[in-house]
């Protein structure tokens, strides 16, 4: 992972209302195996949190002037220094109106991974802990806490310069129930959500279940395809990537690698050819599967309490709304 820039400044801010006081470094921090593991482990946080969200910068004003700055930076206009310095002092401003947000270590990282450069943005606190010194004793030690991480945003540059019809380039930890501890950081980037990821990744696994059944797969075959979009939705959603609708196809079905992809766009489900991977819902999608005696059964977790109830005691499934292909079917056998 190529670092292009780094660099972190600090703003000290009490939660008890005392102004916020802004340490900003002059130089960018020099390459190091510190810096790259800092990065790795900060991109690792941020890949497995859940609720984040996807989006695009709103149009560049006063009130939205961060996507100015960025750009500028990239034209080569400003270095990154005092790109990052100028971004950090309006950070500043916001906070001490907000009055909502204590301070910390504000992280700044321009890289690269594989082809796509990114810039990542993140707020950052310490922890107190203890180390054991070369003399092998006991130490207080201070860390910089990459576990908790709640305010942070990720740019992916490449798309926003080269895609100008994208709304999903920026990604950022909306914050649990949408608190205004985080609408600040939201309004610091400059961001606006484009993309419903919990909403895309539901239609996706519900167009799936109708490709399922309309292939009338053997139970077996459906669970192997099943795994193969869970292991893929989940090794993108770790690396921080969407997924792509025609490589998640050719990994459903390597014989006929376009047959989902065809799927989608034939049932015109409004699906983009990437959509964010949301780890909540895809939690959500396992399935139940059984066969015995000439009986298969097969229902995804989640309808298991609405669609389909469960008594344990007396072993019976409860099943409301039948496919229509099925009550056609024993309507038929009834008449």
């Amino acid at each position: 992972m190529p670092i292009r820039h780094c660099i972190v400044h600090l703003i000290d801010k009490k939660p008890d209302g005392s102004p916020a006081v802004l340490h900003a470094r002059d130089t960018e921090l020099q390459a190091s195996q510190a810096i790259e593991h800092m990065l790795a482990d900060l991109n690792e946080s941020y890949n497995a949190k859940q609720g984040k969200a996807w989006g695009f910068f709103h149009a560049e004003s006063g009130a939205h002037p961060f996507s100015g700055w960025l750009k500028e930076y990239l034209d080569s206009d400003k270095d990154f220094t005092g790109f990052t310095r100028t971004a950090v002092e309006h950070l500043q401003k916001l906070m001490e109106e907000s009055n909502l947000s204590t301070g910390g270590h504000v992280v700044f990282a321009h890289y690269q991974q594989g082809m796509t450069d990114y810039l990542a943005i993140a707020l950052l606190h310490h922890s107190e802990g203890v180390a054991v010194n070369d003399a092998l004793d006991v130490t207080p030690s201070r860390h910089l806490d990459l576990g908790q991480l709640h305010l942070a945003a990720r740019v992916n540059l490449s798309e926003w310069q080269n895609n100008k019809q994208s709304k999903q380039y920026i990604s950022f930890i909306k914050g649990k129930n949408g608190k205004k501890v985080s609408e600040y950081f939201r309004d610091f980037i400059g961001c606006q959500e484009g993309v419903d990821g919990p909403g895309e990744t539901r239609t996706l696994l519900k167009a799936f279940s109708d490709f399922v059944e309309s292939e009338d797969l053997p139970e077996e075959d459906a669970r192997e395809k099943t795994q193969a979009l869970v292991d893929y939705a989940s090794s993108q959603s770790k690396m921080g990537e969407p997924m792509a609708l025609e490589e998640l196809s050719g990994l459903i079905d390597e014989e006929r690698p376009r047959a989902f992809y065809d799927h989608i766009r034939n049932k015109d489900y409004g699906l983009s050819p990437e959509i964010p991977a949301d780890k909540r819902t895809l939690n959500q999608f396992r399935r139940f599967t059984g066969r015995a005696e000439g009986l298969s059964i097969s229902f995804e977790a989640h309808l298991l309490g609405s669609k389909i109830e469960y008594d344990e005691e007396a072993g019976t499934l409860i099943i409301k709304g039948l496919p229509t292909q099925l009550t056609d079917q024993l309507k038929r056998r009834k008449d």
